[in-house]
């Protein structure tokens, strides 16, 4: 009996026996599922918050002339809904697509004539300091006189065709391009010009492959000024003397009476110059895609 007592005790005392392991279910993969949803709210989020100044100027033009002017007050601001029912029947008609064409073409002649000679003359300018110097002060008068109070000049030189329009957007355009261009190439830093010496290239290569694209973001400043210029003065010309054209659509709706179509001009020349900055800076990017790559 004692022995089947110390038996059963050493039994019970013994050491239970490993348990078998358990298989483990395999994780479920994380869906991933929410996040183009998420990065669409987020992006739709930050275009909201960015377009919500110019939302609520848009909804300020529609509300305030119907609910806070007075009947005087409304019709020579009427609201933004009138507006654009006017601005439908000009691109109807084909009044506004031929307005824009004349003011495209003459802004385009002036401002790729400004780009040319600006860049042209800029790199030589900056590269030669004796000329820089020599040249400094007259370029400087010119600078600082307005490009409209030329165009008498123009008018009476050229006449009131598409010469003198097209010659006084040169002049506004050329020394934004101009004088930001020598700006560019005299802020190169010197050490890079100093090492493509000492690896042997001379001018033309030197020009290349160093000063052009270190210059590049500067020169693009002056171009994207010079094309708010070449639209700006355009208008103003052809408010002066012109058959066609946004300013004259302006001037002409203005002394017609026509105010809805007058505020439609507005816009339109607002929207082609969002447009031409949009393009630009599209064109200074692709232009600029060395820095990019190098940062990156």
């Amino acid at each position: 009996m004692s022995a089947l007592l110390t038996q059963a005790k050493g039994t019970a005392t013994a050491s239970p026996r490993p348990e078998a392991p358990t298989a483990r279910l395999p994780e479920r993969p994380r869906t991933t599922a929410a996040r183009p949803w998420r990065q669409a709210v987020t992006t739709a989020g930050a275009w909201l918050w960015k377009s919500a100044a110019v939302l609520l100027f848009l909804a300020f033009w529609e509300l305030g002339p119907r609910y806070l002017a007075s009947d005087s007050t409304r019709v020579f601001l009427p609201p933004l809904h009138e507006v654009l029912m006017a601005g439908a029947d000009l691109v109807a008609t084909g009044a506004l697509q031929s307005h824009v064409a004349a003011s495209l073409t003459r802004s385009a002649a002036g401002f790729s004539i400004a780009v040319v000679l600006g860049i042209s003359l800029g790199l030589v300018i900056a590269w030669y300091r004796p000329l820089h110097s020599f040249l400094n002060p007259l370029l400087e008068l010119f600078r600082n006189t307005a490009a409209l109070a030329l165009l008498p000049v123009f008018t009476l030189l050229l006449g009131i065709g598409e010469e003198s329009k097209i010659t006084i957007v040169a002049f506004a355009a050329f020394f934004p391009v101009l004088l930001n261009t020598i700006a560019g190439v005299r802020t190169v830093d010197p050490l890079l010009v100093r090492a493509a010496r000492s690896l042997g290239l001379r001018s033309p290569a030197l020009f290349r492959k160093v000063i052009l694209p270190s210059a590049v973001p500067t020169i693009f400043t002056g171009i994207r000024m010079a094309g708010t210029s070449a639209i700006l003065v355009l208008i103003a010309a052809e408010m002066v003397g012109a058959k066609a054209g946004l300013g004259y659509l302006i001037t002409n709706a203005q002394n017609s009476f026509l105010i809805p179509q007058m505020y439609a001009g507005i816009l339109t020349v607002s929207l082609l110059g969002l447009l031409v900055n949009a393009l630009l800076v599209g064109a200074e990017r692709h232009f600029s895609r060395w820095r990019t790559t190098f940062n990156s």
